[in-house]
């Protein structure tokens, strides 16, 4: 399954393996070493429930990095819903190189696939709404790029990435800025100055006055923030299209589908990558 996303990913493969090898294995696997340097292993990785399949290059990277020759065949991929007891991968390499590589090389692929499961829960819950579920900046230090592909992977949408990519204007901004008006106005400019690194320029409101505020000033994407039901539907009914509204604050799996049903575009959830629960996968070394 080819998996779309606005970011390279080789670079950051390379530099979470690297970090996760390091702190692993540091200036050497003391008890892989008891295993003779010349014997070749084969193993399995078998998931234990079920869930979405994400991470496939970060498991294989760990791996290729301690034994250029190691062999993966993947029976799934990335972004395929998995059962408990199915098959994942064959892998052929060094005994050695593969202690030393399984558990960061799991580590990867529990963790990602964890984030895809959820946000494949969330994306279901509001199918057949136009809402979609999106990321936020909630991520493990080091592991954003990742975890927002793992989004991806389990349908569901990507926020800004970071900082340097698009401009959220929120509460204090507005407030340093001197208004809603004047800091969409200071956006405006700095997006301009930038080129085409600014992908673009969110506000956040708080009331329907706001919104309003918002709209007139030429807001084309607005973040409701923590806005009743009955409040996102006023706020859908006067927006009438002109900006993107992004619902966001205390969006549960219980109440993201009356979310949706408001008629806004986006809700975002820092659930999918902050409150995470490890996938369950095994690997096993044959006979």
């Amino acid at each position: 399954m080819s998996i779309e996303f606005p970011y390279p990913l080789a670079n950051e493969i390379s530099r979470n393996v690297a970090a996760a090898l390091a702190e692993d294995i540091g200036a050497g696997d003391l008890t892989a070493s008891l295993v003779p340097a010349t014997r070749q292993v084969e193993a399995t990785v078998i998931s234990r429930e079920a869930g979405v399949l994400c991470g496939t290059a970060w498991f294989e990277r760990c791996i290729s990095e301690l034994d250029p020759g190691a062999k993966v065949a993947w029976q799934a991929q990335d972004g395929e819903r998995i059962t408990p007891n199915q098959l994942l991968c064959r892998i052929t390499a060094d005994a050695r190189a593969l202690l030393s590589a399984e558990r960061s090389a799991l580590n990867f692929l529990q963790l990602l696939s964890a984030v895809a499961s959820k946000a494949r829960i969330y994306a279901d819950a509001i199918e057949g709404t136009k809402a979609q579920v999106v990321d936020t900046r909630k991520t493990l230090p080091g592991l954003r790029i990742a975890q927002k592909f793992a989004v991806r992977c389990g349908g569901g949408g990507n926020h800004r990435l970071a900082l340097w990519d698009a401009i959220l204007i929120k509460e204090n901004h507005i407030m340093a800025a001197g208004g809603i008006v004047e800091a969409l106005t200071a956006a405006q400019a700095v997006a301009q100055s930038t080129g085409a690194r600014c992908k673009f320029i969110q506000i956040e409101v708080e009331s329907l006055a706001e919104l309003e505020t918002a709209l007139g000033a030429g807001a084309k994407m607005i973040l409701l923030d923590n806005f009743t039901l009955e409040m996102m539907r006023a706020a859908a009914k006067i927006n009438a299209g002109r900006a993107i509204l992004e619902a966001s604050g205390n969006v549960t799996l219980e109440t993201i589908r009356g979310i949706a049903e408001t008629g806004v575009d986006r809700i975002s959830v820092g659930a999918l990558t902050k409150d995470v629960k490890a996938l369950d996968l095994s690997m096993r070394f044959a006979g």
